[in-house]
């Protein structure tokens, strides 16, 4: 079953259904200004994938978010956490709705749909076993890193550039190190970039997401 549909699950949203039942599930996130149709095209970096496809529900001067942000860099936290779990409820509901594994989902985010991906491993360990975090910020730091559950067997990636003016190199590290303590298995690439994506970023998805698919 595949389709586009309008408040169903709770999201506006994209599914596309793979050709072979038993298919692994790419979840794609847009960055800010974006929508459900922006990361399709991208969904071939995990060849054989259904593409599930949410459009964010905030809307900041007419741009679909992912959650709310008090300036550029500055999230609103409470917000950060609560459309984390709206988005793993609708990722829970929407598996058995398509009929997808969801054992076998894992993100593709840009921006804030990266730092949505990262929150939602934090907040709902599990809903997602990984992904790809293109030009990605740590959401929030947990309050008690002690008591949370663990991400191990989370497998990630953070795709960020060496120049990005919103992403500095210690906010990349910050994040890889949080993702780290709670067990998950994290790769850095940086890009010759700023924060716009180019082809060295595609190709490191591309390679990563192959990895993956033969532990699948």
């Amino acid at each position: 079953m595949s389709g586009e549909h309008a408040d169903t699950l709770g999201f506006i949203h994209v599914y596309k259904a793979a050709p072979h039942p038993g298919a692994a599930t790419l979840l794609l996130l847009h960055g800010t200004g974006g929508d459900e149709q922006d990361l399709l095209p991208l969904g071939g970096l995990l060849p054989g994938a259904n593409l599930l496809s949410p459009r964010g529900k905030v809307l900041e001067r007419g741009m679909p978010r992912f959650f709310r942000r008090l300036a550029e860099g500055v999230f609103d936290v409470e917000d950060v956490k609560r459309r984390a779990h709206e988005l793993a409820d609708f990722v829970a509901a929407a598996a058995p709705h398509y009929g997808f594994d969801p054992s076998r989902v894992f993100a593709l985010g840009f921006s804030n749909g990266a730092n949505i991906a990262s929150a939602l491993m934090l907040a709902r360990p599990g809903v997602i076993q990984g992904g790809v975090l293109l030009r990605a910020m740590v959401p929030f730091e947990p309050d008690d890193d002690a008591a949370a559950q663990p991400l191990d067997g989370t497998r990630v990636l953070i795709s960020n550039g060496e120049q990005d003016p919103i992403v500095p190199a210690a906010e990349t590290e910050r994040l890889a190190r949080l993702l780290q303590r709670r067990g998950a298995d994290v790769e850095v690439h940086w890009q010759a970039a700023g924060h716009q994506l180019m082809p060295a970023d595609f190709a490191d998805a591309r390679a990563w997401f192959q990895t993956i698919k033969q532990n699948l």
